[in-house]
């Protein structure tokens, strides 16, 4: 029965099996005990990278080589032999780079990073029993997508870009002049900080922060010298990454217990569905999702933690007058818990994926530029039937949620207590839309496996806790 071998196969992986023993003491599969130990590892090499091979004294060669390197040894870990799709894709596509024309360099990226990704997604519905693994070779996939596609469509952009574009200040920092060396792209693409789970960043920003510049620029606003180590004192991230390293034992802390309490699959129960009234269903679904979410935010905090403590995601002086660290940050907490729209929402959640879909698509769509992004999002996910219909159905929401707000929410504006009435009720639309959207992205293929392995469910299953979300469970609207 398919759901047999979920459950023991959960313990399974393509990668190394030194770490067994410490799977079969704590009970944690496999493949998410490699994770943790590889981010474990990725943290005090970012403080090692950072102190002993610091750009002052290093030359940024070696600092791409050991960054590579060690991504390399990361994915080979934790994937065996598959990491050598992610070397293949990452080969091919600096092949097109450096001899494609440069008029349609950034068309064939694309059609190639997207067509190999679809055939590896595919392989491994296959391989993996239909999505029984939450960590696989597809995961470093589709950052290392991202990352090839966003970086030809930069260099297409620094030759061949219409002038109307050139003007804005973000665009024209991003664009490239000239195409990167090989170690510089293999770096880029396969460097430890975010091979395993992102976040994707642009180009000239890791380039800044390999030779010493990140930090000058970012604080200063210089594009001049070299090697601009010396030219402001570099601020410590230690706060930053402390702070988020809290983040990250809290929300692992939550989602260990409240998936326990509110697993995710209870929601396709067929006595849950029969028996239970509507608004008992209804508030399950809320919370299942509520409950959902801790996974996202320790996975993507801890990469965050690692990229800031090797001195990388300096985003300049806030408000406050303090030094920011979220430059390449892929959510923002308060913001998802908070949001009163959907679009709200959905621009905190996964927020680098977001910069890529505006970088490669929506900004250039010249016509429904909100559905073309959300079909390559869900092409970018995968092909489990519920990317799908969660994409298609936000097609339609978010444009409703544009309009109504366009519309509506000015006559609320009056006083505070009645703008406050109108944050609540938002507040609550928006986390309904969302738990409505989003529920057959988590199931993925709960009711497929239910096909293949008919049977009474268990009333309440208790589901193996995974600490660690595949990117293919990375959603982006």
């Amino acid at each position: 029965c398919i759901m047999d071998e979920l459950t023991t196969s959960s313990f399974k992986t393509t990668g190394s099996k030194w770490l067994l023993p410490v799977s079969d003491f704590f009970g944690f599969p496999l493949d998410q005990v490699n994770f943790l130990a590889c981010q474990v590892f990725a943290l005090g090499a970012a403080f090692w990278f950072r102190f002993y091979l610091s750009p002052h004294f290093t030359s940024p060669v070696v600092r791409h080589a050991v960054a590579t390197l060690f991504g390399l040894s990361f994915v080979i870990f934790c994937f065996g032999w598959y990491a050598v799709h992610i070397s293949i894709l990452v080969v091919v596509c600096y092949r097109i780079l450096v001899t494609a024309d440069i008029h349609n360099i950034h068309r064939y990226t694309m059609i190639m990073a997207i067509s190999y990704l679809a055939v590896c997604q595919v392989s491994r519905v296959f391989i993996y029993n239909y999505g029984i693994l939450s960590t696989d070779f597809s995961g470093p996939l589709m950052i290392i997508t991202q990352k090839t596609t966003m970086l030809s469509f930069q260099v297409h952009d620094g030759k061949d870009c219409p002038g109307d574009r050139k003007g804005t200040s973000s665009f024209s920092y991003n664009i490239l002049r000239s195409k990167p060396s090989l170690i510089e792209y293999l770096s880029y693409n396969l460097n430890f900080l975010s091979i395993l789970v992102g976040p994707c960043s642009h180009f000239k920003d890791y380039i800044d922060f390999i030779e010493g510049r990140h930090v000058q620029r970012r604080l200063s606003g210089s594009n001049t010298g070299q090697n601009g180590y010396d030219k402001v004192p570099e601020p410590s991230p230690m706060a930053a990454v402390t702070r988020k390293l809290l983040i990250c034992g809290v929300c692992m802390v939550l989602f260990l217990t409240l998936t326990k309490a509110f697993p995710i699959t209870y929601n396709v129960d067929s006595h849950f569905i029969n028996e239970a009234p509507f608004l008992t269903r209804l508030a399950y679904a809320f919370f299942s999702i509520q409950a959902a979410r801790p996974k996202f935010y320790f996975a993507w905090t801890v990469a965050d933690a690692i990229n800031n403590a090797a001195g990388y995601g300096c985003k300049g002086v806030d408000e406050a007058g303090q030094v920011s660290w979220d430059l390449i940050s892929n959510i923002s907490i308060w913001e998802i818990e908070t949001a009163t729209s959907f679009k709200k929402f959905i621009d905190n959640w996964n927020i680098q994926t977001g910069v890529w879909l505006k970088t490669v698509c929506y900004d250039r769509a010249s016509c429904y530029p909100t559905a073309l992004t959300f079909i390559l999002s869900a092409l970018w996910h995968g092909v489990y039937p519920g990317y799908y219909f969660t994409f298609i159905t936000a097609i339609p929401i978010t444009l409703a949620a544009r309009t109504v707000r366009k519309n509506v929410r000015q006559y609320f504006l009056s006083s505070h207590p009645v703008k406050l009435v109108y944050d609540v009720v938002t507040w609550a639309a928006t986390q309904l839309c969302i738990c409505y959207t989003v529920m057959p992205f988590l199931l993925l293929a709960v009711l497929f496996l239910m096909v293949k392995c008919p049977g009474p469910y268990d009333p309440h299953p208790q589901a193996q806790p995974q600490l660690q979300p595949s990117n293919n469970n990375v959603k982006r609207k």
